[in-house]
């Protein structure tokens, strides 16, 4: 799949489930097919195993993006901010994002881990907590990006998980609660889209892709 859609997407994600199963192998396999990486592992742990996780996760070929999980705290997104930096890869350094409050937490679930809140008010808070520690951008779900615009301005990167296409696709949550169309997201203002399923679960995963781009083409344009 990932060679018939090279020429289609800007970045390959690869997320826990590849890594575990592959490795940094593949890093470098998929990165040869022209397309960046987003290494998707979420890294939460104490600051100093962060830094080092980080620290190597930026070397790996082809990779532009990484993320940690914002309630690592403070000290911990610094870490990863710094270790990325020490890195000294220039304006290639990949950026450092927090994931915020996952796509699949509705304000129930949220509660019941004893957070209290409406996600959106949790995301933007952590966000400006990303911003501060130093890291680039966050991920959040497309409900919280015109809110975290506001707060943490234009040259902040957001990078939207829980796409799912009009004509049908938007209305299928799957196990994520706080999903919009690529349309809806781009308006709101996204940097970059997470589109997974609705590209993976395709008949045609390359015709699903090139309705998906027709649609952000049509907001863009």
């Amino acid at each position: 799949m990932g060679r018939r859609l090279a020429g289609l997407v800007g970045l390959f994600k690869i997320n826990t489930h590849l890594f575990t199963a592959e490795g940094p192998w593949a890093v470098e396999k998929l990165s040869q097919l022209g397309p960046g990486i987003f290494l998707d592992l979420k890294y939460h742990d104490i600051p100093n195993t962060v830094a080092g996780a980080v620290g190597v996760a930026v070397r790996l070929p082809g990779v532009r993006l990484v993320n940690v999980h914002t309630l690592g705290g403070l000290e911990m997104m610094r870490s990863a901010a710094s270790a990325a930096k020490a890195a000294k890869l220039g304006l290639e350094r990949p950026k450092v994002l927090g994931v915020t409050v996952l796509t699949s937490h509705d304000a129930a679930s949220l509660e019941a881990v004893g957070i209290r809140g409406t996600p959106s008010a949790r995301v933007v808070k952590l966000a400006q907590l990303a911003q501060k520690a130093g890291l680039d951008g966050v991920v959040a779900s497309p409900h919280e990006v015109r809110e975290i615009r506001r707060a943490c301005g234009k040259r902040f990167l957001i990078v939207v998980p829980g796409i799912r296409p009009a004509g049908g696709g938007a209305s299928r949550k799957d196990d994520q609660a706080r999903v919009a169309t690529p349309s809806a997201a781009i308006e709101a203002g996204a940097d970059y889209l997470v589109v997974g399923r609705p590209i993976t679960a395709a008949a045609e995963p390359r015709e699903a892709t090139e309705q998906i781009l027709a649609e952000i083409a049509s907001v863009l344009s």
